[in-house]
């Protein structure tokens, strides 16, 4: 089965990396959420996207230049008013009421452009202090530091991110002892997912938004997607479930029935 992975909680309809869209995402039945972490400026780890607060709060500034404190007081409700004030979440926090979920929880560490000190092993701390390994994908576009958080916690699975096709990626991810692959979408055929498989990786492509994209991403029988409509997503999926066993039924009436003429013929 396809994973539905509610992309920064349930973007589409929440602020996104708020509690209020990782809430939502439990509440229509993801299979997982998406979260993204860096380090607030006294080493707090923070639940954010971009480097700076100025997109999705109503402040500016660099989120490693500032201090947790003053993180928390920024209202983080993005584009969607109606929900009032949303502060910026610890990994902490959102950690906490994950453990009482069943929740998978893929963190991708947002360290490709700033390099957090330590970010792999505050991250990984936590992990370990709610007992959530088992549940976590770690995931970024800094590779090295998937290596890093692998050398130190090996049992607690990494993917990569990227962008453009590459030429067999299984070879590269094994190397790294990375598990899966997280493509952008546009990277990704069945002939592709066909082979990864072939060579023991999960693959999970973002962001699946679009109805057509995610009919094809259950279609290719990808091990997840990301989704900043994970209700819309559960539904599509239920759809194409029930449409595949319609499909089995109906052609195992056609294989009995052949059977049966078969049968009498020979009588």
């Amino acid at each position: 089965m396809t994973h539905i992975f509610a992309h920064r909680g349930s973007a589409g309809t929440h602020p996104e990396n708020t509690m209020a869209s990782f809430i939502e995402a439990a509440r229509v039945q993801a299979d997982g959420i998406e979260l993204d972490v860096q380090l607030s400026r006294d080493g707090v780890v923070v639940v954010i996207h971009d480097e700076t607060v100025n997109r999705t709060t109503d402040g500016t500034g660099w989120v490693g230049q500032m201090t947790y404190r003053q993180l928390r007081k920024l209202n983080a409700n993005y584009k969607f008013k109606q929900y009032g004030f949303c502060p910026i979440p610890s990994l902490q926090e959102v950690l906490e009421w994950a453990q009482h979920t069943s929740l998978l929880i893929n963190i991708e560490l947002k360290n490709n452009l700033v390099p957090y000190e330590r970010l792999e092993e505050k991250t990984i701390e936590l992990v370990e202090q709610y007992r959530l390994a088992s549940r976590v994908i770690f995931s970024s576009f800094n590779h090295e530091s998937m290596a890093t958080c692998h050398q130190l916690a090996p049992h607690i699975e990494t993917a990569l991110l990227y962008m453009e096709k590459l030429h067999q990626p299984w070879d590269y991810a094994h190397t790294l002892h990375a598990l899966a692959l997280h493509p952008y979408h546009r990277a990704v055929d069945r002939l592709f997912v066909e082979a990864a498989h072939a060579n023991q990786l999960l693959i999970r492509p973002f962001t699946i938004n679009k109805e057509e994209q995610m009919k094809t991403m259950f279609q290719y029988e990808v091990d997840g997607i990301f989704t900043d409509f994970p209700e819309k997503a559960q539904n599509i999926r239920e759809k194409n479930a029930s449409i595949t066993l319609n499909r089995s039924v109906s052609f195992f009436e056609n294989v009995v029935a052949l059977c049966f003429v078969f049968d009498r013929g020979a009588k």
